[in-house]
């Protein structure tokens, strides 16, 4: 009875495409098959140098770094990390985690993190949207790799000012001390992924990495879902 209703309720209010607006078939879900195929991306190997690792040489000693999508002024994953974090649209950060994850699944098991981490959000700025857009992404990872996800060992302790329009420099100053470890003896040793939706300059990330690396015998890796 369900499945006749939720096929009438499509024929007449079909669910379109996020990005080109026409109905989705079956097994779409959100974004239809050839805008997925169409989505930039970079290309990177997370296991050898690419340009999301330069973005931290010389700044943060991060182990591996990649990004999957091309973040485009105006372009579709523009559109798609919106709906997420602007949109309530938390189901689009699973999907793209998940898509990641296919896509790295093999490089990053083949040297395993203990956990993922997707940074945090000040607690103020996470009650105001209802969630944290990066939590959503590691979850979509998690579904493939079922690795823990630790929403609890890194707090952001101050809320900054918008980072839009400031240059590189004052991106990375600008984010100084602003995570701190919980409980850092719980993570000695471990090889932590962090995971972010959007990297930019790396200054966000970065300061992540740079709390987590004080504590000792711990390597961080980053993967993000797009990167500018």
């Amino acid at each position: 009875m369900r499945k006749i209703f939720n096929d009438l309720l499509n024929l007449f209010f079909p669910k379109l495409c996020m990005i080109c607006q026409t109905p989705l078939v079956g097994g779409e879900e959100h974004i239809c098959l050839k805008c997925l195929c169409d989505l930039p991306r970079t290309g990177y190997d997370f296991l050898k140098e690419n340009p999301a690792t330069f973005l931290f040489a010389g700044k943060v000693p991060v182990y591996r770094a990649t990004a999957f999508l091309r973040y485009e002024k105006g372009g579709h994953v523009q559109q798609l990390i919106h709906s997420l974090k602007y949109h309530d649209n938390r189901e689009i950060g699973f999907r793209l985690g998940r898509m990641a994850g296919l896509h790295y699944r093999q490089a990053i098991q083949s040297d395993c993190p203990d956990l993922l981490l997707p940074v945090p959000l000040h607690p103020g700025k996470k009650k105001k949207r209802g969630y944290n857009q990066s939590e959503w992404i590691a979850r979509g990872l998690n579904s493939l790799l079922q690795l823990p996800i630790d929403t609890t060992s890194l707090r952001r302790i101050k809320e900054t000012d918008t980072q839009t329009n400031k240059p590189t420099y004052e991106r990375w100053q600008n984010v100084q001390d602003i995570f701190s470890v919980v409980a850092p003896k719980e993570l000695e040793g471990k090889h932590i992924l962090l995971i972010d939706d959007v990297i930019t300059t790396g200054s966000t990330i970065g300061a992540c990495a740079e709390a987590l690396l004080t504590v000792p015998g711990v390597r961080v890796s980053i993967l993000a879902v797009a990167i500018a």
